[in-house]
């Protein structure tokens, strides 16, 4: 039994009791491609060059071209040296959920394009694919399969006895959790976490986990490097318990990591776990789970800072964060093509400063989607909104700093100790998307328009164009990160005290060489700031990378515009 084997044996024990493991052991070996010689990589996996596009295939249509090839000029053109890696989103056959109701993983949308766009796509940046493992399409080969009664997909769904006590289920929405489907063996109850179009799949059977294995590998040979485990904290089921953060869902990705390590050691696994903080921290495990989980506390946490003008709730939670070990990072980020979630804010913020963040949202255009809760009224599970809108003013009104309000944001989040991910309509600025939401019915419609590339071009040629005005300034300030050292994703990181409406950091580079604070105003008025209140040493010569100056005094006041952003660096 070799080393490799060893270790799959040991996951494998603790996720199926019964059973010849180590046979088990050489079947995952074989899907993930066979045993080879270890890899000799020794470079890191990330540094502060390194920022996510996270964009749908479909995001900038072009006459006469495939989405995916219309995408690939628009990052040539715009964004080929300001990110890194690109998150494209499923790609994949679906039936619903934008592409998370896969119905075949090993094909590529043909309304979207073929495998060698997104090979053209994996050559321009580090491609980052959607492993979708808690559910499939209930119009999938597998689900048809099941119906059926036929072999393999009989056995690859979870199912359950409606009369069981299922009341402790925790659910990301309101629909109902089980669906009755007719087989040859009679009337079965299927599980779906999300909807009736997504069947969750049975990771208690090791055929499936083996199945999961030999799609991995499949993404790595066609290009992929990060690997994005969809949904994965409602991995396991069992009934009577909550069904999330189950020791078996962690024990997968546990297993996972083990692969990947051993035989494609520069892929990266990012754990996305939309559920309150400590659980979310869960996920890095004791640095042998995911290498990245996303920081899904950070966007409603920053929005509410920004609507209140108050620091408060942001810096006490930011100064409870630990930093990360290495060979882990936090994935930062404000907006994506799901909504604004509000379980992560759980214990952080009242029900009272929820409420009123929704309120507000609402009245700048946006919904609100709801979760169900055993015995009480529905919650507000997240914000559907763009970016963009949802910097329209306070929570007391509307105002003239949205442009202000919006760079604000992402110059905060640029600076935080992990990797920046930008939605690419951030980047664009694009505001919400009333007719997609008519038409769709689906509230996170509203934040995943189809540009025309013709007309965003012209857009972007207009400087007056909040498409220009957010393109330019954001690029701009990704290129002075990527030249700091300080802004590496793991370098040190300590939370100030700068009063109510300043946020401030100190980041300082892994050599000690350089050091940054960052300090944002969070309000529509000018603060003060002192810079005595600042460990800017002597006899290092400061000055903003941002405002490209250069501080005479150490001891000086400044005053800070409405949302003025800071990098003083000395170096």
């Amino acid at each position: 039994m070799t080393a490799l084997n060893a270790r799959l044996c040991d996951h494998l024990r603790r996720l199926y009791p019964e059973g010849d493991h180590s046979a088990l052991a050489s079947e995952l070996i074989q899907a993930m491609g066979g045993p080879q010689p270890l890899s000799n990589i020794t470079a890191p996996l990330w540094d502060q060059r390194d920022a996510v596009l996270i964009s749908y295939g479909d995001s900038i249509l072009t006459p006469g071209q495939t989405p995916l090839a219309s995408l690939s000029r628009f990052i040539r053109r715009h964004l080929q040296h300001r990110f890194t890696t690109l998150h494209l989103l499923p790609y994949f056959p679906y039936s619903s959920d934008d592409g998370f109701a896969v119905m075949d993983y090993r094909q590529v949308n043909p309304s979207l394009g073929d495998w060698s766009d997104v090979a053209t796509l994996a050559r321009q940046m580090t491609l980052m694919t959607d492993l979708v493992l808690n559910h499939c399409s209930s119009r999938s080969r597998w689900f048809e399969q099941f119906k059926a009664g036929q072999a393999p997909g009989r056995d690859y769904f979870v199912t359950a006895d409606p009369g069981e006590d299922l009341s402790q289920v925790v659910r990301p929405r309101t629909s109902p959790l089980l669906r009755a489907v007719q087989t040859p063996q009679g009337q079965r109850h299927v599980w779906c976490t999300f909807s009736p179009d997504q069947v969750d799949l049975n990771f208690a059977n090791p055929a499936l986990l083996i199945e999961m294995v030999k799609i991995l590998r499949y993404y790595l040979d066609q290009g992929s490097r990060w690997i994005r485990l969809d949904a994965v904290a409602f991995l396991w089921k069992q009934p009577g318990s909550d069904c999330l953060n189950l020791p078996q869902t962690h024990e997968i990705i546990r297993l996972l990591r083990t692969l990947v390590e051993a035989l494609a050691p520069d892929t990266v696994l990012i754990t996305e776990t939309n559920i309150p903080n400590r659980d979310n921290l869960s996920y890095f495990g004791n640095g042998n789970e995911a290498h990245l989980i996303y920081n899904f506390t950070l966007p409603p946490l920053v929005l509410h800072a920004l609507l209140s003008g108050s620091s408060t709730a942001l810096r006490r939670w930011q100064m409870s964060m630990p930093p990360t070990r290495e060979g882990t990072a936090y994935l930062n980020f404000l907006a994506s093509h799901d909504g604004i979630g509000l379980r992560p804010v759980e214990g952080l913020l009242s029900d009272h400063d929820i409420d009123a963040m929704a309120n507000r949202m609402q009245a700048f255009g946006g919904k609100i989607s709801w979760r169900s809760l055993s015995g009480q009224h529905p919650r507000p599970y997240e914000i559907n909104i763009s970016l963009f809108d949802a910097c329209r003013g306070t929570l007391l009104q509307q105002d003239q700093w949205q442009m202000a309000r919006f760079l604000c944001a992402h110059t905060l989040m640029l600076g935080l100790e992990g990797i920046p991910a930008l939605y690419l309509h951030s980047l664009l600025a694009t505001e919400n998307d009333q007719q997609k939401l008519a038409n769709t019915s689906n509230n996170r419609a509203i934040n995943r328009h189809n540009w025309s590339a013709v007309e965003l071009e012209a857009a972007l040629i207009d400087p007056s164009s909040p498409r220009h005005q957010a393109l330019e300034q954001l690029s701009q300030r990704l290129k002075l990160r990527q030249q700091q050292p300080a802004f590496h994703p793991n370098a040190t990181q300590f939370t100030l005290h700068l009063g109510e409406s300043l946020f401030g950091l100190w980041r300082q580079s892994r050599d000690r060489r350089q050091s940054i604070f960052a300090v944002h105003n969070l309000s529509h008025q000018p603060q003060s700031l002192c810079l005595a209140d600042l460990n800017l040493i002597e006899p290092d010569c400061w000055r903003d990378l941002i405002g490209n100056q250069t501080l005479e005094r150490t001891d000086a006041r400044l005053t800070l515009a409405p949302y003025q952003c800071l990098w003083l660096t000395n170096q």
